[in-house]
């Protein structure tokens, strides 16, 4: 499966791993969105999960590479279907046991696992020291996902995950924020 990133360079260049995938010729970097090739759109703000039956919708996926401020401005721009990644934790050092808050190539990893490229996955997370953390952590969730029918099933596995969170909070909501 092709990946693409829109990248903004906001970021620090030696914590992007978007950068750092495109080093190794395992994305492609492009500047704008028009330059942009339309495939299946990584926005944490779609209305839908991204599920196995996505596959048949593009041959590509897209990441947006941008601050959190810009994120859903610049992602409204990018052709393509929109797909929310479920509930994953996150395994890279800045944000390591967060869930939803992922960088590109974890993004990109849970992706290409829920639509059936575990081995793309473990090619892209190779190039990162704690990158096999990321699939050890959301082994099982990234396992039911993948086998999930369609969006409305992944969303219930989500689910799943979300209420076991707020279980175990000491009475608090966990699920704040998500």
């Amino acid at each position: 499966m092709d990946l693409h990133v829109r990248y903004e360079g906001d970021d620090d260049p030696k914590k992007c791993t978007a950068r750092r995938l495109a080093k190794f010729d395992l994305v492609t970097l492009h500047r704008s969105a028009r330059a942009t090739p339309r495939g299946i759109v990584l926005d944490p703000y779609a209305e839908q999960a991204l599920s196995p039956a996505d596959r048949t919708e593009a041959d590509a996926l897209v990441a947006l590479d941008c601050s959190w401020e810009t994120a859903e401005e610049e992602a409204f721009r990018l052709s393509g279907p929109h797909r929310a990644l479920p509930f994953l934790v996150a395994a890279n050092p800045v944000n390591y046991g967060t869930p939803f808050q992922l960088n590109t190539v974890e993004a990109f990893a849970g992706a290409l696992c829920i639509l059936g490229e575990r081995e793309q996955a473990e090619t892209v997370l190779s190039k990162f020291r704690w990158g096999h953390t990321f699939l050890e952590l959301n082994a099982e969730p990234l396992g039911r996902y993948a086998a999930a029918d369609d969006s409305a099933e992944v969303v219930a596995i989500q689910q799943e995950y979300l209420d076991a969170g707020a279980d175990g909070a000491d009475g608090e909501d966990a699920s704040d924020g998500a």
